[in-house]
């Protein structure tokens, strides 16, 4: 049986491979099809099933099991995770592995189908070295992802001294899934 760690290892280089063989349309369709619509209906109903609440059960759960070093914030509006040390990500920067080019891209990839079925949109950026962010809010809300610090005080990942910070050759801006 392959271990956890392992997992990582073995599905970024799935990544890699199958933008080789079928080009990079359809590594996202394979994160939306197999990933989202597939092994991830349970998170699928949960938040279609119950929205804000659905995502704090889910995340809440999954980031402790995986050990994240993580915080998540939510109001009746938002949803919100910042990630400061990602449990994948780290491992394979940890082992020098890095077979596709944007393994942080997965994520987004699964998780912005499985938001837009529910009715929700993502703003999301990472920096490549375990850190992302995340911000949840209702299709309808036309508002903007909240400024460092606003929404997450402290616990914003966009605070953090690795965080690429903006007039860099290295800032990464959200983008809106």
């Amino acid at each position: 049986m392959i271990g956890c760690y392992d997992y990582c290892g073995v599905y970024d280089w799935t990544f890699a491979w199958l933008e080789k063989e079928r080009g990079p349309d359809f590594v996202v369709e394979y994160w939306e099809t197999a990933v989202s619509q597939d092994s991830r209906r349970h998170t699928r109903a949960l938040i279609a099933a119950e929205g804000i609440a659905g995502m704090k059960k889910y995340w809440g759960h999954v980031l402790a099991e995986e050990e994240a070093g993580y915080a998540m914030t939510a109001d009746e509006r938002r949803f919100r995770i910042d990630m400061h040390a990602c449990p994948s990500k780290g491992f394979l920067l940890r082992n020098g592995l890095a077979q596709y080019r944007d393994y942080c891209d997965h994520c987004m990839g699964w998780i912005g189908p499985v938001m837009e079925s529910a009715g929700f949109v993502v703003d999301h950026a990472h920096n490549h070295c375990g850190q992302c962010w995340w911000e949840m809010r209702r299709r309808e809300d036309p508002a903007p992802p909240s400024v460092p610090g606003a929404f997450s005080g402290a616990k914003d990942v966009r605070l953090a001294p690795a965080w690429p910070q903006p007039g860099t050759d290295t800032f990464v801006r959200a983008t809106r899934v």
